[in-house]
């Protein structure tokens, strides 16, 4: 298989997203999320350490960046989900392929 070719635009995209997702807390509330579809105080309880308000924050970002969608649920009282999306979800299938590379090489 030959390996595609990587230009100045496709470097800098991926750049950009690593830069983006090692902002504190981006990567391990997307990995609470690939655990399924979660309510606000969820992602509190397993982001431990996180306040309101910078999970407010980065919960935006991620939708923003179209790796998160909010859903709103007609209940009695309203509940508010995050999901990851498909691309959050592609997103994170990367994320793991990087740390089985950094395991093997011991770093």
């Amino acid at each position: 298989m030959k390996a595609p070719v990587i230009d100045a635009a496709r470097c800098e995209g991926a750049s950009d997203m690593m830069v983006f997702m090692s902002r504190r807390w981006t990567s391990a509330i997307m990995l609470a999320g690939a655990r399924g579809a979660r309510r606000f105080g969820e992602y509190r309880r397993m982001v431990g350490g996180i306040s309101d308000r910078m999970l407010t924050l980065r919960l935006r970002e991620l939708e923003e960046h179209g790796l998160m969608r909010r859903e709103v649920v007609p209940s009695m009282p309203v509940q508010v989900l995050y999901h990851l999306t498909d691309s959050g979800r592609s997103l994170i299938q990367a994320v793991h392929a990087v740390a089985s590379w950094a395991a093997r090489e011991g770093r």
